[in-house]
């Protein structure tokens, strides 16, 4: 089955152009190096694309498969959770205004950032993810209490994400304006950004939908492990 959207196969459009760099795997399956990010993704879903995706998953390990309608099974791996989540974009993201001091973050900050992550959840972070795109960041007393990013990088479109803020400083808004920022450099650069949610995190949502962004596609998020022997998924 042919995927037509590039957005509808984020993250192989991702490792096939802008990110090619992080790709590991050849052929029909692709991943990201995992200090980097833990998404994998297959060409397409024909069953050479499927086979092959399995093959990387068992030699590689654990991997995230973000795409559009529903990823058919996968041989050699086992379905260990399923979510679905949405895909929104912003043709036309709401300008910054009233935006809190914020500072570029990077290499210096990637051990506060990890810290920041892992306490809040907002996706997988790792070692290396701040590496992925341009990240900013708030800082309060020297401490980092809030963050916003870039994530997967394709022709045309750039991921919003690593979106958190520390649970002692909730509500202030700080999320969305540093998404605010971080979406206009990115149309600014010519690209649309987009973003995913869990569907059913509909507070997230209507943030996101305030902050000009629409909802374009469903998305399956499969996370699929190696099969142990010859069991499959």
């Amino acid at each position: 089955m042919a995927i037509a959207h590039p957005l509808d196969n984020p993250a192989w459009n991702a490792l096939r152009t802008r990110q090619a760099y992080l790709a590991v795997g050849e052929g029909t399956a692709l991943r990201y190096d995992r200090d980097h990010a833990i998404f994998a993704a297959a060409r397409d879903l024909e069953r050479q694309s499927l086979v092959a995706l399995g093959a990387l998953i068992r030699a590689t390990g654990p991997a995230i498969v973000p795409i559009a309608g529903t990823l058919p099974p996968v041989p050699g791996t086992i379905l260990a959770k399923r979510r679905e989540a949405v895909q929104m974009v912003a043709e036309r993201p709401v300008p910054p205004s009233g935006t809190p001091d914020f500072l570029a973050l990077g290499d210096d900050d990637a051990a506060e950032m990890l810290a920041l992550a892992t306490l809040t959840e907002p996706g997988p972070f790792f070692t290396r993810t701040h590496r992925l795109g341009d990240f900013i960041g708030v800082r309060r007393d020297g401490r980092l209490i809030a963050m916003a990013g870039e994530r997967m990088k394709l022709t045309g479109f750039t991921e919003v994400s690593g979106v958190c803020t520390h649970p002692d400083h909730r509500g202030q808004g700080l999320a969305g304006a540093l998404m605010q920022v971080v979406a206009a450099r990115i149309a600014a650069r010519g690209e649309t950004p987009f973003l995913h949610a869990y569907a059913d995190n509909l507070g997230a949502i209507g943030l996101y939908e305030r902050l000009g962004y629409r909802l374009r596609s469903a998305i399956d998020i499969a996370v699929l492990e190696p099969a142990n022997g010859s069991q499959e998924r």
